[in-house]
Formats: C-alpha cells, sequence, structure tokens
C-alpha cells in the first residue's frame, strides 16, 4: 500500500549533524573562541614542556622501582656485561607498607572515619537563629518586668545582660553544634557515594611511590540511579559530587609557581565515546561542539595536542596509538584570566565587572574545539584539586615520595645483589683449565661429571705440565652480605620506615614486647607526619569546600549553620581516643559519687553514655534515649510525684476533717464526755 506524503517533516541524522557542525564552526571563529583556543595552547605548550623536562621521566623511575623494573639503559648495560639481572624489591616493600599504614588510619566509616568537623567558637550562624536568640533575651527581660520587680540599677542591668548573653551565647553554640553534626552526617553520605574512599584508596598508593599525589572532587556529575518513582523503583538521572584519583602522569602546571591554588595548571583526559555523551545536556557544555566532537570522533585521537606518549605508555603497559578510534585526549585548563583580556576576545563589556581584574574560569577543549568555558563554579575561585606529598619540600610542588628517598640505597643493594650471584656462580665448583694440547681430538671438554674417563696423549713438546688443573675462585659473600645489610639499613633510617614495621626481627630492643613496642612508637612519628600532610593539605580544604557547598545549595534549612567550621583530618582520631578515655574516667566520677549525680543530673549523665556508646557499632537509639527524652521522662516522674503528693495532702486534709466536731474542736476529751458524773460529784 502506498504511503501518502508525510504530514510531520522528519530529519535525518545526518541532516541533524551537519546542522550541528555548522553551528559549531560558527561559534568556534568567533574572536572569543578563537582567543580563547589560543590562550589554552599557549599554556598546554608551557606546562607540556615542563613536565616532560623536570617531572616524567622521574615518574617514570619512580613506577619501574615499585615494580622492581630496571631502567632500560641500566638494563641494556646489564645485559651487556652478562650475569644476573636480580632486582631487589627495597623500593615495593617500604611503598607497601606505607601504603598499608595510610590505608590502616583513613580508610573507615562512621566513629572510624578519618575526618571531622565542628563549629568555630563563636559560630556564625543564619540570621533567623540570631533573631531567635535575640528574642529569648528580650522574653526573659520582659517576665522580669512583669514579675513586679524594681528596676535594677545599672551595675545589675549589666550583670543582667551579660549572663543573658552568655546564655544566648551557649544556645547558639549547642545550635551551631546540632546543625554541624547533621551536615557531617550529609557529607559523609554524599562522599561515600561518590566514592571518595576508591578515590583515597588509590591516593595513598600514589603518595607513597610518587612525588606527589593528587585527589580531585567535588566533582558535580550526571549519573543514572536507583530511585522510587510512582511507588516504584526506576531509573533516573541525578546529580551528585564525585570524587577521583588524578593520575600524576597526566596532570600539569605552570613552572613558576608553589602552589596550584594560585597558578594555572591543566589535567589531561583520555575520554571515551560514551564519556563525550555525557557530557550533552549538562549545564555548561556546549551542545553544538559536543555533537561536533561526537561527528568526527577517532579521526583526531591525541595527535592534535602534540604530546609524547611512549614513556607513559612504557611503565602503564597501554598502548594509546591503538586505541585511536575508541579514545580522544582532552584538555582542561583552569586559570585566571584579565577582564581587558576578555573583552579584547569580544566579550560583552557589560558583562565584565572591572577590566583589570581577573576572573578563575574552567576550559575544556577537545580537538581544537573548546566544548566548554565557563567561570569557576567555586565563589572562591578554588580548584577542585588537592595535593601533596610524602616529605612535602618547601618552595616546590612536587615532594619526595619513599621511590624518591630508597632510590640511591636501592641501587646499591642491586649492584651488590647482582655481584653476590655472579661471586656465588663463579665460586660454587672448582674452576677447571685444560691444556687442549694433550687431549685426544674429538675429546667434550664442554661435560664435566662424576667418574668420567679422559684420555690424554704424550705432549708434542715433552713438557710435564699435568693435562687438567683445578683451582678455586674465592667467595666474597661475607663482604658482599654485609654491603647490602648496610644499604638495607640506610633505606630504613632516609625513608622512615623500620623493618620491623613488616615483622622482621630485629636486634637489640626489638626483642622484647616493650622494647618492640618503643621501636614501633618511634617509628610511626614518620608516618603521622605524612598523616599531618595528607590533613593539611587534602582533607581539612577539601572538607571545607564540601560544607561551604553545601551551605549555598542544600534545601535543607536545619543543615544550615555556622559559616565556617574547624575540620580536623586523621589526626582527629588520635583526639576522638583520648577524649574517650576522658569521658569515662568522668562518668565514673559521676556514677560514683552522689554529688556529682544530684550536679550533673539524671540528662548529662544519658549525655555522657550516648557519646560513649556512639563509640560502638551499634544503633545508640536502642541503648540510651536522648537527652530531650529522659529529660521529658524526669518531668513527668516529677509531675506524677507532686499529684501523688497532692493526693496524699488531701487524704490527710479529709482524715484530720473526719476527727473534727460541729464547732471544730476534737473528738474526745472532758468537754465531749457523756458519762454521768460521779456520785460524790467529783
Amino acid at each position: 500500500m502506498a504511503l501518502g506524503p508525510a504530514l510531520i517533516p522528519v530529519a535525518r541524522a545526518s541532516d541533524l549533524e551537519a546542522q550541528a557542525q555548522r553551528a559549531s564552526d560558527e561559534k568556534q571563529n568567533t574572536p572569543m573562541l578563537q582567543g580563547l583556543s589560543s590562550h589554552v595552547h599557549k599554556r598546554w605548550e608551557v606546562m607540556r614542556d615542563h613536565h616532560q623536562d623536570t617531572l616524567e621521566q622521574r615518574l617514570s623511575t619512580c613506577v619501574r622501582a615499585r615494580n622492581m623494573e630496571y631502567e632500560p639503559a641500566k638494563l641494556a648495560e646489564i645485559q651487556e656485561q652478562g650475569g644476573s639481572e636480580i632486582f631487589m624489591g627495597i623500593v615495593s616493600s617500604k611503598c607497601r607498607t606505607a601504603t598499608a599504614w595510610l590505608r590502616d588510619t583513613l580508610l573507615g566509616t562512621g566513629s572510624d572515619k578519618p575526618w571531622a568537623i565542628s563549629a568555630t567558637p563563636i559560630p556564625e550562624v543564619p540570621p533567623d537563629v540570631t533573631q531567635a536568640m535575640q528574642n529569648i533575651m528580650q522574653k526573659n527581660l520582659m517576665q522580669y518586668y512583669n514579675a513586679g520587680g524594681e528596676p535594677p540599677a545599672e551595675d545589675e542591668l549589666k550583670e543582667l545582660a551579660s549572663g543573658m548573653k552568655d546564655t544566648a551565647m551557649r544556645s547558639m553554640k549547642f545550635e551551631a553544634e546540632k546543625r554541624v553534626e547533621r551536615m557531617e552526617t550529609k557529607m559523609e553520605d554524599q562522599m561515600l557515594e561518590g566514592g571518595f574512599t576508591k578515590a583515597l584508596f588509590e591516593f595513598t598508593n600514589d603518595i607513597a611511590t610518587f612525588p606527589y599525589a593528587i585527589l580531585k572532587g567535588p566533582i558535580p556529575r550526571k549519573r543514572k540511579a536507583m530511585k522510587y518513582v510512582e511507588g516504584g523503583l526506576g531509573v533516573v538521572e541525578v546529580l551528585r559530587d564525585e570524587w577521583e584519583r588524578v593520575d600524576p602522569f597526566k596532570f600539569y602546571w605552570m613552572p613558576w609557581g608553589d602552589d596550584i591554588h594560585s597558578m594555572p595548571v591543566a589535567e589531561l583526559h583520555h575520554l571515551t565515546r560514551d564519556d563525550v555523551e555525557n557530557m550533552l545536556g549538562v549545564d555548561g557544555y556546549d551542545e553544538d561542539a559536543v555533537r561536533s566532537v561526537l561527528t568526527d570522533f577517532g579521526v583526531g585521537g591525541f595527535s592534535w595536542l602534540d604530546h609524547n606518549d611512549d614513556l607513559m605508555e612504557d611503565v602503564s603497559g597501554q598502548d594509546f596509538d591503538e586505541a585511536s578510534k575508541d579514545l580522544v585526549a582532552a584538555l582542561q585548563l583552569w586559570d585566571t584570566i584579565p577582564g581587558d583580556v576578555l573583552i579584547e576576545w569580544g566579550l560583552d563589556e557589560s558583562e565584565v565587572e572591572d577590566p583589570q581584574k581577573s576572573y578563575p574560569c574552567e576550559v575544556w577543549m577537545i580537538d581544537n574545539i573548546v566544548v566548554r568555558a565557563v567561570l569557576n563554579y567555586d565563589p572562591l575561585g578554588r580548584k577542585p584539586y588537592y595535593l601533596t606529598s610524602f616529605e612535602k619540600v618547601p618552595g616546590r610542588i612536587d615532594g619526595n615520595g619513599v621511590a624518591d628517598l630508597c632510590i640511591d640505597a636501592q641501587n646499591m643493594c642491586n649492584a651488590a645483589a647482582r655481584a653476590l650471584a655472579n661471586n656465588m656462580g663463579i665460586s660454587s665448583g672448582p674452576q677447571v683449565g685444560v691444556n687442549i694440547s694433550r687431549l685426544p681430538a674429538g675429546e667434550d671438554i664442554t661435560q664435566m661429571y662424576p667418574w668420567k674417563i679422559w684420555q690424554f696423549k704424550q705432549s708434542d713438546f715433552n713438557d710435564s705440565t699435568p693435562p687438567m688443573s683445578f683451582f678455586q675462585p674465592n667467595s666474597n659473600a661475607q663482604e658482599l652480605m654485609s654491603v647490602f645489610d648496610r644499604f638495607m639499613a640506610i633505606s630504613d633510617e632516609v625513608s622512615g620506615i623500620p623493618r620491623y614495621m613488616t615483622g622482621q626481627h630485629v636486634p637489640g630492643a626489638g626483642r622484647t614486647s616493650s622494647g618492640l613496642s618503643m621501636l614501633m612508637s618511634n617509628a610511626g612519628k614518620s608516618i603521622k607526619q605524612v598523616i599531618s600532610n595528607i590533613d593539611h593539605d587534602v582533607m581539612r580544604p577539601m572538607l571545607e569546600r564540601q560544607y561551604q557547598r553545601n551551605l549555598r545549595y542544600s534545601d535543607d534549612p536545619d543543615l544550615i549553620g555556622d559559616v565556617q567550621i574547624i575540620a580536623t583530618g586523621a589526626m582527629s582520631l588520635v583526639v576522638k581516643e583520648a577524649e574517650a578515655v576522658r569521658k569515662t574516667d568522668f562518668l565514673r566520677l559521676v556514677l560514683e559519687s552522689p554529688v556529682a549525680q544530684q550536679i550533673v543530673g539524671l540528662p548529662g549523665t544519658a549525655e555522657l553514655l550516648r557519646d560513649l556508646a556512639g563509640n560502638l557499632n551499634t544503633n545508640v537509639d536502642r541503648l540510651v534515649p536522648s537527652r530531650e527524652d529522659v529529660q521529658k521522662q524526669q518531668d513527668l516522674a516529677q509531675q506524677q510525684q507532686q499529684q501523688q503528693m497532692m493526693m496524699q495532702q488531701e487524704m490527710q486534709a479529709q482524715q484530720q476533717a473526719a476527727q473534727l466536731q460541729e464547732d471544730g474542736t476534737p473528738m474526745g476529751g472532758r468537754q465531749d464526755n457523756t458519762m454521768s458524773p460521779r456520785p460524790n460529784g467529783q
């Protein structure tokens, strides 16, 4: 059956792609995007050259040492000389120990999570909370006047106002702490769902291996998730904050700075087609530009960056040359651009508040196409990167990792181990010298075994030298082992990770449990310094940023509290442990002292029990009621006690009334005696 003409025109996919391509070309050819593209390329060239000249070889050396591999040039030299290619994994062992230490401290949830937030001593709460506190002060003052009290003197008024202010500040502090506690629970949920644990797991491996490690987040991304919709489960798109580890090979910065937050930085991404498709419909991305990239996906690949990936491919075992059809390189630049430059590129002057100021921005470029150019979504212009090192070097972005600290000791141990292996092979048996002129033709001198019969012939020169001679090469095993042990001990010192931390036996103080405990406590100071670096450079700024981000975008008014917080990292676990000991001692004092019980009261005792029970892996509400519930129960018990006392007073009054006569005199006595007088009248 023939179909009539289409009533609704349908555009073909090729037409839509061509339309998007034309729209993208028009935008990319504007002076604004042309200037932005040129700026990105200039920044990238400087960062790329600095990275290749000063960092890439160092990073690859660290990876090979961690993987127990020789540098190609060193391996070729060893093979040319012949002998053993043994590699002693000292760096690998130290890195594994450091990583285990860090993960044991940093990877925890609930009461064991490696961070905490608290309100500042003088919290800056929302205006409605402040107004409520002021209303309470005014209400208390009005109650004082309504009670009929005389107007207080000036000194009394100041003392009264000071007391009310202290009460209001305590109430404000308590309210701020409650709101911060709710926010902490929300942040923990966000970090668990956003992959923070996985990112921190990978981050601990990097900080032990490389001169620096980078954590990134929060990154707002659209993800598909299961949600309850219309009475059932369904798949919906949600916007959530995520965290991830950044590969040190793919992170770049300008060569003149010492702080990544005060200088331009860039991150290199290898995106699949799905990654590019996920940019569609996301705020900030140019949909026409993204569709243009999808149309030509796999054509540009990695060549547009003019970047040599051979070294990264060699150490990672990846081959990006074979992935040009499946991956595309993208460059993400974080920079500040002066307002007059933006105007010069064609931006309307009305959109630039001050031409002399610089504006932080984020730019994404794929295959020479700008797909995203927005102002930094953080109001303070902070970049979502957090970088630190195992050992920080003042004035430098990159520090020292375990591999950097141990590499010289590693090389010396390798040299001693190779010499030891070669010497042991040579000195393991006798060496044989053969006078081939005394051997008959065809005699095999390459095989030697017990009870072998050798044939000799008369010397043509009538010499008396034996046809075969044996000698034993010297063994230098003891000297070489001493060298090896010495540099193993040096690796313990320079890394701060002694061998006994991995369970190896050590002589001296390590033979006793108390001595070993003392040694481990001293060794723990070095890892505490690393944890302090992570707390200061990663955990605290990340927590503050996430907290303030929630303040801006949260829909729950009960979460809006103090603007500034005190963020603590893994060292908060030490503080929590000390606080738990002090709280236990205080609770014991309260329970054993009647005077302390009377002062603290039942609600205060319940509060102490709840704090201590919070360290248990259980539901605290099922064990100890809240302070408010205890107060309600106490008030109810007091009311019942008062009612009982009133009932008892009423019963006593009734009993006393029953014992009175009509005229109010007590019953009984002479006036109530109905017996007749005695005959004698007495």
